[in-house]
């Protein structure tokens, strides 16, 4: 008697932890993955930027130059039928050499004319700045942080290489979500086009994210919660957290890969670019900015990051 009591509390006791558990998962999985406002970010410690930051991401000159160029709209359809939107700006003297662009969360294509300007103005780069899946006005009503972007990064490749001939020299360069998106489509299979790869803040894989950020900003363990997070990931945006991996995929590539990162990252953070830089068996190169939170390095130390840019770019594009 005492112990059926006791195997039926027993039962009722992991029976609520499995629904909670249950409910938990697609809590988070609507947090962080559902398309809609991300209020939670807006009061988030880790996402406070330097005053001097501050500046050049809201009245910088770069958001009156966007405003001022005249892109050519680009649309493609995706491998699973979603409309993506891409912008495309030519460079005023003919060129060969294009930079393809990738956002951060949340954020969208013209977010990139921070260093799309520069390309531009200063290299005469054509340039391709995207609306990933799931942001602008890109169709997706889910974030996959990279994993199935990578496919789609793929075919505006392809779409450039068929604009501008067999000739044609292709640089990818993301921020944060964007920096893991090029790092996952490095290690699929490109044309000789591109040529190498510029990862700014970029984390392993959503696996790694997610676990860092659960225990800073809701103070959980991972498990049991995010493993199965990741099964209702899998089955709503058809992928799983831990197969998501930018760490994977540079196991994988042959580009050369400029890793960038601030050591007062705290939301993405400075130790995942050094694991990615040293499991990267292609060529690689590593710069950490002092005293730069996350993406802050090209608006508060842009002479730095232009001269590390720039011998990257002198040996590895003709």
């Amino acid at each position: 008697m005492f112990k059926k009591r006791w195997f039926k509390v027993g039962v009722i006791f992991l029976t609520v932890l499995l629904l909670a558990d249950v409910f938990a998962s697609f809590y988070f999985y609507d947090l962080a993955i559902k398309r809609e406002k991300k209020e939670f970010l807006q009061d988030n410690d880790d996402l406070v930027v330097s005053r001097e930051a501050m500046d050049v991401f809201v009245s910088g000159g770069w958001r009156e130059w966007v405003d001022n160029q005249n892109f050519e709209y680009w649309e493609m359809k995706s491998f699973d039928d979603l409309r993506l939107q891409g912008y495309y700006l030519e460079a005023e003297e003919p060129t060969n050499k294009t930079v393809v662009f990738a956002h951060g969360y949340l954020g969208r294509a013209r977010d990139m004319g921070l260093y799309g300007e520069y390309y531009y103005e200063d290299l005469g780069y054509n340039m391709l700045s995207v609306d990933l899946r799931g942001h602008g006005q890109s169709q997706g009503d889910y974030i996959d942080f990279g994993w199935h972007s990578r496919l789609d990064l793929v075919d505006w490749v392809n779409r450039l290489v068929d604009k501008q001939g067999e000739d044609t020299e292709i640089i990818l360069h993301g921020l944060s979500m964007g920096a893991a998106t090029v790092l996952m489509t490095s290690g699929e299979e490109l044309p000789d086009n591109v040529k190498a790869v510029i990862a700014d803040s970029p984390y392993t894989s959503v696996y790694d994210l997610f676990d860092y950020q659960m225990g800073r900003m809701f103070k959980l363990p991972s498990f049991p919660l995010l493993d199965s997070t990741s099964v209702v990931t899998k089955a709503k945006a058809n992928y799983s957290l831990k197969e998501a991996s930018a760490l994977k995929q540079v196991k994988k590539t042959d580009l050369p890969i400029l890793y960038i990162h601030g050591n007062n990252d705290e939301f993405v953070p400075t130790r995942m670019t050094q694991e990615l830089y040293d499991n990267t068996n292609s060529e690689k190169q590593l710069k950490i900015f002092d005293k730069s939170s996350h993406g802050e390095a090209f608006a508060i130390y842009r002479e730095e990051y232009i001269e590390t840019l720039e011998q990257f770019l002198n040996e590895y594009m003709k």
